[in-house]
């Protein structure tokens, strides 16, 4: 297990960090009804990990070739921004993840393809703003995920080589997006199952952040 020499841990946010993606999931099904169309999980499920802008081609498979694709994430948008100031929450093992690398010393960040405010305003509303080193989110890299420029960007920011950071991540698309960055990547999954593809390019496929906090007690032992 190479978690002694781990010299800093770089977070996903939606879906990692916060129970977020059944909200997205949510807000993009209620918006499609309200514009008289219909959103399969399936089609949800490609995008989970992606910047909202690299979802079109996704979109119009699914959508009717006249389908205002704009209107629809601004309604999206609008849907999931209601729901989360009432059902925002962060992921089991979090907080104690979050306390065990502050004892441990390690910095710590997020890359995430939400943009900056969405960012703040999660972890402004958990009050866990000040327990990160850096953030990386959406406009702070040329290519988003599953490109690896946001992890290593995030592995720039702290000043650490990417080959001795963990990234956890829930998705398919951040998880190569790690993975390709050279990290030491672990799979936590959320909407999405685990497949063949993940398993190889994680060092673990774990249940929940409170077994990242076990792997880092049993490094140690």
């Amino acid at each position: 297990m190479p978690f002694q020499r781990v010299a800093a841990v770089i977070f996903d946010m939606d879906g990692l960090l916060f129970d977020t993606e059944r909200l997205y999931a949510e807000a993009m099904m209620a918006a499609a009804v309200e514009m008289g169309a219909s959103l399969k999980p399936a089609a949800i499920h490609r995008t989970i990990g992606l910047p909202a802008a690299d979802c079109g081609d996704i979109w119009a498979e699914y959508f009717p070739p006249d389908f205002d694709v704009d209107a629809f994430w601004l309604a999206s948008s609008a849907n999931f921004k209601m729901q989360a100031e009432t059902r925002l929450t962060l992921k089991a093992g979090a907080i104690e993840l979050l306390d065990l690398l502050e004892n441990l010393n390690l910095p710590r960040a997020i890359a995430t393809s939400s943009d900056r405010a969405t960012v703040d305003h999660h972890l402004d509303k958990a009050g866990i703003a000040e327990r990160f080193n850096a953030i990386i989110a959406f406009g702070d890299y040329a290519e988003g995920k599953p490109h690896p420029a946001p992890y290593i960007a995030a592995a720039t920011r702290l000043d650490v080589d990417p080959a001795i950071c963990l990234a956890l991540e829930d998705s398919y698309n951040g998880v190569r997006s790690a993975a390709a960055a050279g990290m030491i990547t672990i799979m936590v999954p959320d909407l999405l199952e685990a497949t063949q593809e993940m398993h190889e390019l994680s060092l673990q496929v774990v249940r929940d952040l409170h077994d990242v906090c076990a792997l880092f007690a049993d490094s140690a032992s």
